[in-house]
């Protein structure tokens, strides 16, 4: 299994919204703002290499506007966790994304294994015909 590269996001590229967070919580949730919106620019970042933010950009298009990406946290009471939670999730987020795909397959199956393949199908189609109790021929 490959691992994820490590991605460190600097403090001076991300961009905090703070708001009032629904759910339990009782008089809190109405007087603080734990709601946690992270924003960051993967069009200007220095944190990727051109190469890396070009697969990242490619990966996460879905979720970019215009060149900026948001993730959203409001699963804690605490605004200090919830803040800790967007920017893991930002971090695994990309380093998921920068991932280079794997090299596809550089020869075919030879012939033979190909036989092997298609006899071990009509095999086991064999098997189950048999199971099935009824007389398919």
């Amino acid at each position: 299994m490959t691992r994820e590269p490590r991605v460190r996001i600097p403090d001076a590229e991300l961009s905090w919204r703070f708001s009032r967070s629904s759910g339990p919580g009782g008089q809190h949730v109405n007087t603080s703002d734990t709601r946690v919106e992270l924003i960051w620019s993967l069009a200007t970042t220095a944190a990727l290499s051109p190469e890396q933010r070009e697969r990242a950009t490619e990966a996460l298009r879905g979720r970019l506007v215009d060149g900026r990406l948001t993730i959203v946290s409001s699963q804690y009471r605490s605004q200090l966790r919830n803040r800790d939670a967007a920017r893991v999730r930002l971090e695994e987020l990309v380093a998921r994304a920068i991932v280079p795909p794997r090299p596809r397959r550089a020869t075919k199956p030879s012939r033979g294994a190909q036989a092997r393949r298609l006899d071990e199908k009509k095999r086991r189609s064999e098997v189950k015909r048999r199971r099935s109790g009824g007389d398919w021929d």
